[in-house]
């Protein structure tokens, strides 16, 4: 796979349990098949609502496991994710070199205030257009990253970057739909 694609939600149906220890996640059995998802080695997966628990790279699967490239970017201390939410996508493969997006809890640098979250979206025209009122209004589709924190005066600032600019995503996931809706 190249350094990123334009599917923001190639499969998430179920959940998934992680052993950190030996970077293998195991699917809902009877509900995850990812022989027959179209995932490819190379592809991006998000574990938990907004990277709680962590992200990394897929380096081989078969219907129900998944062996992940790296544990790095996931939080620190925990040894064993619970079954839970995730997402496979093809988001830029560089972000996990960049800590500004790290999970929250193993944030050490970026914002010195309390950030709410740090996340990468795949933002299509749609989303762009029907954000452009709100907090979350970018400047470009693509794979835009999201920085929310907290100012000193109480309020919610939100920050981003487009990563890598694009036209349409081929899918969306539903997972952003509070921040970037569809219609």
């Amino acid at each position: 796979m190249a350094l990123w694609g334009n599917n923001d939600s190639v499969y998430s149906a179920g959940t998934v349990a992680v052993d950190l220890s030996t970077g293998i996640g195991t699917g809902a059995v009877g509900i995850v098949t990812w022989t027959s998802a179209g995932i490819r080695t190379g592809d991006f997966i998000t574990v938990g609502t907004g990277a709680t628990y962590g992200y990394a790279v897929i380096s081989g699967f078969t219907s129900t496991t998944i062996s992940l490239a790296s544990t790095a970017n996931f939080v620190a201390g925990v040894t064993t994710v619970p079954a839970t939410s995730y997402n496979i996508s093809q988001t830029p493969v560089y972000i996990l070199d960049d800590s500004t997006y790290d999970p929250p809890q193993s944030k050490t640098t970026g914002f010195s205030t309390s950030p709410v979250f740090n996340a990468v979206f795949g933002v299509d025209q749609i989303e762009v257009g029907v954000a452009a009122t709100t907090a979350y209004a970018v400047g470009h589709s693509g794979w835009v990253g999201i920085m929310t924190y907290i100012d000193n005066g109480g309020n919610l600032r939100v920050k981003h970057e487009v990563l890598v600019a694009g036209g349409i995503l081929t899918t969306s996931d539903a997972g952003d739909d509070a921040r970037f809706p569809d219609s």
